[in-house]
């Protein structure tokens, strides 16, 4: 039940993205079973592979986060009259700072993905094409100086996302 629930989440932690692109274009190719959807070579297509790579990050880290909660805590509330849902709320703001810890490193873990979001993209101008395939096919084509640029902009993407969690967290400037 809980404990393999528990190893599959750390599981896809450590999915290669490539291979969640794979099961993911396997999907919805036409022979797929959701080939129906029409939606490879779209944005959906490449929405549905970054969750699938964020979310077990997202998850595994707010499971952590949450586990480092006092274990009290819950009953605590619970036996000052709190319904179940308001105990787990209590629990999750406790552990707000990991849980926006795991929301942020999800997020940064898609920012950067190359190898699904372009299987299941393709890359097309204008329609799927992002920062890190652009930087890819800019190399290819010898345009150093264009793929240097969008790293530029990737990297302060980067930088953004970590400054604002540490503001997020108060530890900007301590």
């Amino acid at each position: 039940g809980r404990g393999l629930a528990v190893v599959l989440t750390y599981t896809g932690m450590g999915l290669p993205p490539v291979v969640v692109g794979l099961v993911v274009y396997l999907l919805l190719s036409r022979s797929g079973p959701l080939g129906g959807l029409g939606w490879l070579f779209t944005p959906s297509a490449m929405v549905l592979a970054q969750a699938v790579i964020a979310l077990p990050m997202v998850v595994g880290l707010t499971m952590a986060a949450v586990m480092g909660v006092d274990a009290n805590l819950r009953q605590q509330v619970r036996s000052l009259g709190a319904t179940s849902w308001q105990a787990t709320w209590a629990v999750l703001k406790e552990a707000r700072q990991g849980v926006i810890v795991s929301i942020v490193a999800g997020f940064g873990s898609i920012i950067s993905e190359v190898g699904a979001v372009m299987m299941v993209g393709g890359n097309i101008e204008g329609q799927t094409r992002v920062l890190t395939t652009a930087i890819v096919l800019e190399t290819r084509r010898g345009n150093f100086e264009m793929a240097l640029a969008l790293a530029g902009v990737l990297l302060a993407l980067a930088l953004v996302i970590n400054a604002a969690i540490l503001l997020l967290q108060g530890k900007l400037g301590h």
